[in-house]
Order: structure tokens, then sequence, then C-alpha cells
């Protein structure tokens, strides 16, 4: 008979051994890997020896044994061992979702003594771990050396308390298990569809330019070299750009895209290269920039030409080491990332303007691809069309079908907006079209005055991409030794430049294209000349 010091001072040693536990079991989410020190501990600290773990295995609904304690026996000859419903202790647990408590194990003949490593003389208590619907998911077994009933009835209890931090803990394991297959399930099927929407069948083309693109691109995905895509605007430079990526090595890796013109020069140091906290005013902490996230995989820099000088020298160290600093920071970050970029501008001519640096443009021009305008691959048309009509008949829920008439007046059009022009005239024309049947009345066609963009192709056919005319000598500017310009007068440098801005109807974009400027230079000699632009 214990006396009552002796019972305070075991209920403190199964506190003690109970926060011990809580301690291990909150180490790992892996019970694999925890439950056989909780098992030790109960066999060392409360006496409980032959602990034992089943687990309910849903497919089979049998018992499992998946950990135990007992020193002397090697745990791989235990390997495999399970339990039916009403079989032994552990099966009629498992049936009847109750505790079994025993003073004298050999006593019950339901006893199955399969792992062989307990003593029949001694107590046995056997507890169910249920899960918070009442379901039995497993069981918990121990053997205590001491035959005091209060004693045993104590260490019920307890095990019992134990069995619901292993639910816990079981549950949880569980609960993150599932949704970290669900997440790996979705991850794989985003893969897919990426892999669908991006593979070679989305390149549509079967002329001779874009044949030798397509066999380009087979032949640059493979290896990690840099890739400059040119053409004009609306080719399909990104949809190129996404092919590459998604048929490499680097398909399972980030694919990182920014579009520099959008940003200008000292947000666009920070987008690319990250910052520090406290770089500059906002900066409240780190921040990782598109290059860092990019690590591993492919990272795309649309309009690369829009840039400024001062930034491409800072480009260029990441072209040539693949080693940057963030905004604010000493030190230097070093991450594997293929390049690809992509323009609309004649870099050469760019580069003999002083627009763009002569070392970054050789460093990105490594692997070139010119794509051709739509005007120079009109064979491609129809298939373009009906391209985008099986991918809209998809998103609209009905069968579209495109006219004779339509196609002929398609075909007379030059597309100065290339194949994006082309997509949204085609889906303009499906919204339009009540039955499905798209007929040359529902081809609306742009028209832009000055530009020559809405003529047919027979009244005014467009230069190639890579052979630009000779850029004439502009009466506003005169070059240097350098080939930077310099303004000759104020007053008529103004009046040159608002005639430009009326002639484009106020567009800053295009006024700098008439001028021979890049849209920074003429967006600063608007501000420095006090000119008031006009919205139409």
């Amino acid at each position: 008979m214990y006396s009552s010091t002796d019972t305070k001072l075991k209920e403190g040693n199964l506190l003690a051994t109970l926060y011990k536990i809580s301690t291990h079991l909150n180490q790992s989410l892996d019970y694999r890997h925890t439950f056989p020190a909780a098992l030790k501990i109960l066999h060392e600290e409360c006496h409980l020896h032959g602990g034992v773990l089943t687990i309910k295995d849903p497919v089979r609904d049998i018992m499992l044994v998946e950990s135990f304690h007992a020193p002397g026996v090697e745990e791989r000859k235990r390997k495999g061992i399970s339990y039916k419903q009403g079989e032994g202790i552990i099966g009629a647990v498992f049936e009847q979702g109750d505790a079994i408590v025993l003073m004298n194990l050999g006593s019950d003949s339901r006893f199955t003594d399969k792992l062989e490593i307990y003593d029949y003389d001694k107590p046995f208590i056997c507890v169910p771990l249920k899960s918070v619907d009442k379901k039995v998911i497993g069981a918990l077994c121990a053997q205590p050396e001491t035959h005091s009933e209060s004693q045993v009835r104590s260490l019920h209890h307890f095990l019992e308390m134990i069995a619901n931090l292993i639910t816990v803990n079981i549950q949880l394991a569980y609960n993150i298990q599932s949704e970290k297959k669900k997440l790996v399930n979705e991850r794989d099927g985003l893969r897919r569809k990426v892999r669908k929407d991006y593979g070679f069948q989305c390149l549509v083309g079967h002329t001779k330019a874009m044949r030798e693109i397509f066999d380009q691109i087979r032949l640059v995905s493979r290896w990690d070299s840099t890739i400059l895509i040119r053409g004009e605007s609306g080719t399909g430079k990104e949809v190129i750009a996404n092919a590459i990526h998604y048929n490499s090595p680097r398909a399972n890796r980030p694919f990182i895209k920014l579009n520099c013109a959008a940003l200008p020069d000292n947000l666009l140091e920070s987008e690319l290269f990250g910052h520090e906290k406290g770089a500059f005013t906002g900066a409240v902490s780190q921040r990782k920039g598109r290059f860092e996230l990019a690590n591993g995989g492919t990272i795309f820099l649309d309009e690369i030409g829009e840039t400024s000088p001062a930034f491409q020298a800072k480009l260029l160290r990441v072209l040539q080491e693949k080693t940057f600093d963030r905004v604010g920071g000493s030190e230097p970050i070093m991450v594997d990332v293929r390049i690809i970029a992509a323009t609309n501008r004649s870099l050469e001519n760019e580069v003999i303007a002083g627009n763009f640096r002569e070392d970054i443009y050789y460093r990105l021009n490594v692997m070139p691809i010119v794509v051709p305008p739509l005007r120079e691959r009109m064979e491609d048309v129809p298939e373009l069309i009906q391209f985008m009509l099986e991918k809209l008949s998809g998103v609209q829920s009905r069968t579209l079908e495109l006219k004779d008439s339509a196609l002929n007046k398609i075909m007379n059009y030059a597309w100065p907006g290339n194949v994006r022009e082309l997509e949204n005239t085609i889906e303009r024309a499906a919204i339009l079209s009540a039955d499905g049947v798209i007929d040359d009345q529902l081809i609306q066609l742009s028209s832009v005055p000055k530009f020559g963009g809405g003529a047919p192709m027979t009244e005014q056919p467009q230069p190639h991409y890579m052979s630009p005319p000779p850029i004439a000598p502009n009466p506003l500017l005169r070059s240097n030794g350098y080939g930077g310009k310099n303004l000759e007068d104020d007053q008529d440098e103004r009046a040159r430049v608002i005639e430009a801005l009326e002639q484009s109807g106020w567009v800053k974009a295009k006024a700098a294209r008439l001028l021979n400027m890049t849209p920074r230079q003429i967006a600063y000699r608007i501000q420095t000349m006090n000119i008031e632009v006009k919205q139409l």
C-alpha cells in the first residue's frame, strides 16, 4: 500500500513524464520518428514496459503495429504484425472502442502473444486512440510492473492522456500529408496544363520562316545559352519564350517574367535585384528580386530595349557573372538563371544612337530568334484563325465558324498589330456573332492614320523587321562624335516636338519614333520645355 506522500511523488512523476512526451511529439510531425522516443520515456520514467502503438490501416481495416519498445528485442523481427477486429486484446479494443485493463494478463483468453514481449503474471493496459468523430484509429498498450489496483488505475488514466496527445499528432500529420498530396497533385496538374498550353502544338505555322523558328526552339531549349527574341509588337515573342522554357530541362523550375518598359529605372533595379530593409524610404523589410526568385529556372526580360544605359550597366554584371547585389546590400548573391530577352526595337540602331550599350548588346545577342511579322507569313493566317476559333469555342461552349467572305477580308489586310491584333479581331467577331457564324460584316479592322496601320496590303507594304530602312538625318538633331544627339535651338526644338506630338495624336511613344528618340528622351524634353500635353 502506497502512502499519500508516495502518491504525490508518483503524480509528480507522471506530470513530468507527460510534459516530456508532449515535448518530443512536438519536435516533428513524422510520428514514425517521435513515437519510439515516447514509448522509451514511458518505459524509463513510469516503468510501463512493452509499450506498443498500433495504427489502423483504413484500406485493409486492420491494426498495424507501428512502433514498440522492448529492450533486447529486434524491431525488424516484429515488423508486419497486425490485428483484425476482435483478434486479441488489441483487436477487442479496435472492435469495441473501449479500454481494456487486466490485473493479470495470463488470465484473459483473448490475449494473443504475437509480439512475445509480455509477462503473463503482470497487469496489462490497452487504450484506444479516437479521432474527433469518436472513431478508433489506433491503440496504445503497455504493461505496468506494479500490482496495486490504485496505481494501475492511475496509469490507465495516464495512458489515456498520452493516447490523446498521440491522436492529435497522428491526425495533424494525416491532415498535413493530405494537404501536401493535394498540392502536389494540383502542381502536377498545372505543370501538365502549362506544358500543353505552351508546348510546340501551340506554335502555329507552316511557312518556311516559322518552321525555321520551331527548329531553333528545339535546339536552344536543351541548353542554357542566353536568347534574344526579336520582332515587332504582337508577333508572339512571349509565346516563344514560354515554349523555350517549358520544353527545357528547367521546365519544373520557376519561370519569372518582367516587362522592363513598365517600370522606371529606380523601381526596375529593386524589382529585379531586390532590396534590403531600410535601403530606401518604404523598404520596411528585405525583399527578394526577380533574379533571386528565378534561381534554378528562367527569367524573361521583355522590352529590354526600353531600359536606360545606366541600368544596362548594372544588368551587365548579372549577364556576365550571374552575380548581383540587392539594393542597399553589400553581399553578392549568385544565381543559376537562364536569361531570355525580347525587344521590338532595332538594337543595332539603338547602339549607334547611344541609347543601348554595345557590351550588353553582344551579351544578349548570343542566340537571336527573329519572329517575322504576320504580313510576311500570311499563309499561316487560316491555320492561326482555326487555332483561335477552337480555343474560343471551348471558352464560349459553342461551335464557331468563319465564312469565306470574312477570310478574304482578313487576308487583304496588313495586320500592323500582328497576331495580337488578329486574335483580338477574331474574339471581337465571335462575341458579336449571335449564332457562332462569323462573316465579313463582323470583322472590324482597325485604322491607324498616318502610320499605314489600317491600309490594305496592296496599298502600303511594310518593311521586314530585320531590314529597317536607313535612318534619315533628323532636322531636329545633329550628331556628335559619340552617336548622341544635341539640340540646335531651344525654340526650334520645342516647335518640332509639339509638331511631332500633334502628328501622333499626342501619343508620346509614337512621337518619339517620329523624332528618332526613346520615350524617356521625349518625356524629358516635354518636361524641360514646359509643353502641355493635350488629352484627346
